[in-house]
């Protein structure tokens, strides 16, 4: 079939250009946001006098057709379409004849692909935000069951201050509240409409940008065509979020990793999410959490490769920008099954919260506590209190026990300014509900967070309805 570009050439184009040119080995992807778009144009030309009534609904019927070809897989895809725009009209023509032929006009395929993509894009922020929602309710379920569990809270990865596992729990949640705000942002940013852009530089027949851009869902055209077919930050805005999500999706992972380690001891993963060793009968190996720190690596290559794409295109559009669809479906891909196995995987954890109290006891986490009852109670400048509080950590060291064990009369012995009640402020349950600051680690605080989440995922849920 000769191409619908061809008529300026007489000879066609080679077999390997073909394949080397195709995109729509990938790009059959956003079929459905390419016969919205046709849809939404179609009305638009009927609308400004470019067609009939029965033309728009022949459009319209094989349209459908070809909605339907595709969903069953009937419909073949073939290189010597080069990509989903021309495979689709194509298919129309040869469905309904001449008024097939009338779908392009006012529309170049510079604005027409920067549409799909872009519809493409905006659907994938919202389904990630919805998959970022789910996952923090399932974190948040798991917490109000830990506001009373205690564990080591850490810093260089060593010991540092009794925390819950709750408040814990609800710090990875805050990181990912803050990539739902993100995608929020860059829905609001990108929801402009670049149809009617046509080549670079508008059309002559009047497009109704303000119909289409309303019909298909955008708050508004875009303002200049030439930006508009060149313009990819879209795009790069979703991997940006991607990027930073799978970050975030690979700490969590990390800490997964440390804790079913038979160092830590904290977790079991379920066998459902679990692997074992060729080898050795006896592994059960953390492969969902591994898998996901190193799909963080993938998504961030993806991000980079677009800005590469991009950072030295001339305006308006360029061959070049073909490069930039795969990296996207596949972070989008990438983060979506990462956070729907995640979500499972950490649903059908044991937490084994007697390990975690524990290791509560050792490190001698309260002894911040006792340097602040110095200064509060014995009036004592902190940086002696400090020092006093190393000799008290040093004696117990030497005897072999928790700071926590340590009784009054021990206390005093080491400096006789240590007043009554210092022992009781060494308990490690006492130290954790002690931190009632705001954003403290205090059952009371953390459920406070754990209200303002869940606050927030109803607030992000309605947005998008």
């Amino acid at each position: 079939m000769a191409k619908l570009w061809g008529g300026r050439f007489e000879s066609e184009s080679s077999k390997l250009l073909e394949d080397f040119n195709a995109s729509i080995g990938f790009d059959w992807k956003m079929w459905r946001e390419d016969i919205q778009g046709s849809r939404a144009h179609a009305k638009m030309l009927k609308n400004i006098g470019i067609l009939t009534q029965g033309e728009l609904d022949s459009i319209m019927g094989g349209l459908d057709t070809i909605a339907t070809m595709i969903e069953s897989g009937e419909f073949v895809f073939s290189n010597s379409d080069e990509d989903i725009h021309m495979a689709i009209e194509s298919k129309l023509t040869q469905l309904i004849g001449e008024s097939g032929k009338k779908l392009h006009t006012a529309r170049s395929r510079n604005d027409q692909v920067a549409l799909d993509f872009r519809l493409f894009s905006l659907r994938a922020n919202k389904s990630l935000r919805d998959s970022i929602l789910a996952l923090m309710q399932t974190l948040l379920t798991i917490a109000k069951d830990h506001t009373h569990t205690i564990m080591p809270g850490m810093t260089h990865l060593q010991h540092a201050q009794p925390v819950s596992l709750a408040f814990h729990i609800v710090a990875w949640c805050c990181s990912l509240q803050r990539d739902v705000q993100r995608f929020q942002d860059s829905f609001m940013r990108n929801n402009f409409s670049p149809l009617g852009s046509g080549a670079l530089a508008g059309t002559p027949y009047g497009n109704d940008r303000e119909f289409v851009a309303k019909e298909l869902g955008f708050s508004a055209p875009t303002l200049n065509a030439m930006d508009s077919v060149s313009d990819r930050d879209f795009a790069l805005d979703l991997l940006y979020d991607i990027a930073m999500l799978m970050m975030h999706i690979s700490r969590i992972s990390e800490e997964l990793v440390l804790w079913s380690s038979v160092e830590f001891g904290f977790i079991t993963l379920s066998d459902a999410y679990s692997t074992g060793s060729s080898i050795m009968p006896q592994k059960k190996n953390p492969d969902v959490p591994e898998l996901l720190r190193g799909k963080s690596g993938r998504s961030f290559g993806n991000l980079m490769a677009l800005l590469s794409v991009m950072k030295s295109l001339p305006l308006a559009y360029n061959k070049d920008t073909q490069e930039d669809k795969e990296n996207v479906f596949d972070s989008v891909h990438t983060a979506k099954i990462s956070l729907q196995i995640l979500k499972e995987c950490l649903a059908t954890t044991t937490f084994h919260t007697q390990n975690m109290r524990k290791m509560a006891t050792k490190g001698h986490l309260s002894a911040t506590d006792l340097a602040d009852f110095l200064v509060r109670e014995c009036g004592i400048p902190f940086r002696d209190s400090h020092h006093i509080t190393g000799k008290v950590v040093a004696y117990a060291e030497k005897k072999g026990v928790d700071i926590s064990t340590l009784t009054q009369q021990e206390l005093q012995s080491i400096d006789s300014r240590i007043k009554d009640g210092a022992s009781a402020v060494l308990d490690i349950e006492s130290s954790m509900e002690a931190r009632n600051s705001l954003g403290g680690t205090a059952s009371a605080q953390t459920l406070a967070q754990i209200a303002s989440l869940e606050a927030f995922i109803t607030q992000a849920k309605s947005a998008m309805e």
